[in-house]
């Protein structure tokens, strides 16, 4: 057997992430309005979010301070730099540039803070890869119905404009949404749409969810052509959440529920996004659960007319699904995961909050993706959530988590041999921050670690982990060194 080396192109992205809402902080410095992500709480001593609609006395916000990157910028470029970061995935917050959403003019303030953003990435040589919207829409026109009212695709396309337009030359990648299939899981008001509904509110149901969906998809398109029209040589894609589900047999039934499943929780929002068209197999689902897409006249042109470039994801885990028979036969432990609950794979290891550690499942889902539409692939998040300890000479030794992202690039490759075209890998995340799923910091994702803790307390001062190190000498090595 002949092996093959330098399977990574020589311009490939490596590189880490970030999202606004859980780094930056200054929540309402320079007049930045208020977000969705704003007014959610969190328990610091049970470690978990805490569903608030307003900001309330007594309730604590960890992402109103977060890791302070606002104020850090800079410095934690540097890190980057010296870390051989090529790119960097970030969001950019929404409410810095429109504070309420329906703003008539944008917030300069914000504009120039991104500007010495993308400046001082450009003199680093890392690449930009922007999110548009990453679980943060403007608080104000959640509280008018989020995505569930159509006023907000001209809010968004407004903004996406202004931005395209303000960084023309300085960014290169645009993602629209985060993990926008999301939007059809029904967890509060943490949700992508910013409805401003409770989990267990009689009004939010999947009609709500799959209209303000839609709404979503007519903005991405709208934003994809302003896109094409400001700064041609710029490219824009979609970002999935991947929640690839095996059956938990060999049974049929199983088998074909896990297709089904994998086609509505993953495949649907980029069907859509990469196609330019609802699929059959969602049109039939709609049918049969009484669901009725309200169209403005020349949506499903629109839609056709704005897919994306390329095609972005996130990837942690994957789990199991199967029929009552299947799951009481198999004892049908459950597993937690990326917003979601399924059925635990006997086979796994999982991480100290139970998600399952699965890289040939990576390999698997970026096959599955490249075979379904032959665009370039982006793996904009990765990564392994645990528990860090900072030793008293300054040092974090997390070889599990370079075990994890070892283990993945080892997929990763595995699939590009196989001729899947992956052209950027940016795990989660570069610093520290707060857990999307806990509101707390203690479930620790970065390369870097940041002296702080759940309650906001400490010097936040910057550490290099073991895996800073470790994932230095991959980008040095163009990944032929991951051991």
């Amino acid at each position: 057997m002949t092996k093959v080396t330098n399977v990574f192109p020589k311009d490939f992205l490596w590189g880490a992430s970030t999202a606004a809402n859980q780094c930056e902080g200054a929540y309402i410095e320079d007049g930045k309005g208020l977000s969705v992500a704003d007014v959610l709480a969190s328990d610091p001593e049970k470690g978990h979010r805490i569903e608030t609609t307003s900001i309330e006395e007594g309730k604590f916000y960890a992402s109103h301070k977060a890791v302070d990157m606002y104020n850090h910028i800079d410095s934690d470029i540097e890190l980057m730099k010296e870390m051989g970061l090529r790119s960097y995935r970030m969001s950019i917050a929404w409410t810095r540039i429109f504070p309420n959403g329906d703003d008539a003019e944008p917030n300069e303030a914000g504009l120039k803070y991104y500007d010495h953003v993308f400046d001082k990435l450009g003199k680093a040589g890392i690449e930009p890869v922007v999110t548009l919207s990453h679980y943060e829409p403007p608080l104000h026109m959640a509280d008018k119905g989020g995505w569930s009212n159509r006023e907000m695709i001209d809010c968004f396309v407004k903004y996406a404009r202004t931005v395209f337009a303000r960084y023309k030359g300085k960014v290169k990648y645009w993602l629209t949404f985060n993990e926008i299939n999301c939007l059809q899981v029904p967890f509060g008001v943490m949700t992508a749409g910013g409805m401003r509904i409770a989990f267990h509110s009689p009004e939010n149901t999947e009609q709500l969810r799959f209209q303000a969906l839609h709404h979503q998809f007519v903005a991405s398109a709208l934003a994809v052509k302003e896109l094409h029209r400001i700064d041609p040589e710029a490219k824009v894609g979609c970002m999935i959440a991947s929640m690839l589900q095996y059956g938990l047999t060999a049974r049929p039934a199983d088998q074909l529920l896990s297709l089904q499943h994998n086609q509505m929780s993953y495949l649907f929002a980029s069907d859509v996004m990469m196609r330019g068209n609802y699929p059959g197999y969602a049109e039939r689902y709609f049918r049969e659960h009484d669901i009725v897409i309200k169209k403005e006249p020349g949506d499903d042109e629109i839609i056709k007319q704005g897919c994306v470039d390329f095609y972005s994801c996130s990837y942690y885990m994957t789990s199991c699904i199967g029929t009552a028979e299947s799951v009481q036969e198999m004892g049908g432990s459950r597993t937690t995961g990326n917003l979601t609950e399924s059925l635990a794979n006997p086979y796994l290891k999982e991480s100290q909050w139970g998600w399952p550690i699965d890289p040939s499942g990576f390999r698997y889902l970026l096959n599955q993706v490249y075979d379904r539409y032959q665009k370039p692939i982006m793996i904009v998040e990765n990564g392994l959530g645990a528990k860090d300890e900072l030793t008293e000479d300054g040092a974090i030794h997390d070889n599990y988590r370079i075990d994890y992202l070892r283990s993945h690039v080892e997929a990763m490759k595995e699939a590009i041999l196989d001729g899947v075209e992956v052209i950027g890998y940016m795990p989660w995340s570069a610093v520290d921050l707060i857990a999307l799923s806990t509101g707390n910091i203690e479930k620790r994702y970065g390369f870097i670690y940041v002296d702080l803790d759940n309650f906001g307390n400490g010097t936040a001062k910057r550490y290099r982990k073991d895996s800073f190190e470790w994932y230095k000498g991959v980008i040095a090595s163009n990944g032929e060194k991951i051991d």
